[in-house]
């Protein structure tokens, strides 16, 4: 079934919207949350949460692209999802967003950032950078890959993957700290 088709599913308010995107984006959404959240129980509720999100979401919105759509309920469910499970112990973040911490770190972001324009900035810097730069940190920070994962889907070595994602955040630190942003 084509995207658009399953878009107007869910404008039609049609349960086999829900369905037909399980069948078709089931597993892409999957690899998202296991990624951020590991393999279990909160993994399929997680997944569950995504659709509900989706079936929410449309109408009023009606994306243009259905994967990247998806990918975003998909990843803040597991997000928040991992936020509830580690609220008692908030040291814990996982080495992926530690890295990421060391661009956007300081004071909770909720409080001093206006977050829509953190993402353009981040955005109009990863723009800049090469494409390698950019898949691997997207891979990494967006997707939660492994750096393993990222050497082996585009042939690099670890090591050209942990500095490519070296460069790119102390880069990305430079620019935000240009844009303004007390880091």
């Amino acid at each position: 079934m084509e995207d658009k088709d399953i878009v107007a599913l869910y404008w039609a308010r049609s349960e086999e919207a829900i369905r037909a995107t399980a069948a078709k984006y089931g597993a892409y959404c999957r690899a998202i949350i296991r990624r951020l959240l590991g393999d279990g129980r909160d993994s399929e509720e997680c997944l569950n949460d995504t659709w509900l999100g989706a079936w929410n979401a449309m109408p009023p919105q009606r994306p243009l692209r259905l994967p990247p759509f998806l990918g975003r309920i998909a990843r803040n469910t597991a997000l928040d999802r991992y936020d509830y499970n580690t609220a008692q112990c908030r040291g814990a973040l996982p080495a992926v967003l530690e890295e990421l911490g060391e661009c956007v770190s300081g004071t909770p972001l909720e409080e001093t950032l206006d977050l829509r324009a953190l993402g353009e900035a981040i955005s109009d810097y990863l723009d800049t950078v090469s494409p390698a730069a950019r898949r691997a940190f997207l891979r990494r920070y967006w997707y939660g890959d492994s750096l393993e994962d990222i050497a082996r889907r585009y042939g690099y070595t670890t090591s050209k993957v942990k500095s490519l994602l070296h460069r790119t955040r102390k880069g990305l630190r430079e620019h935000l700290t240009r844009e303004g942003y007390a880091l």
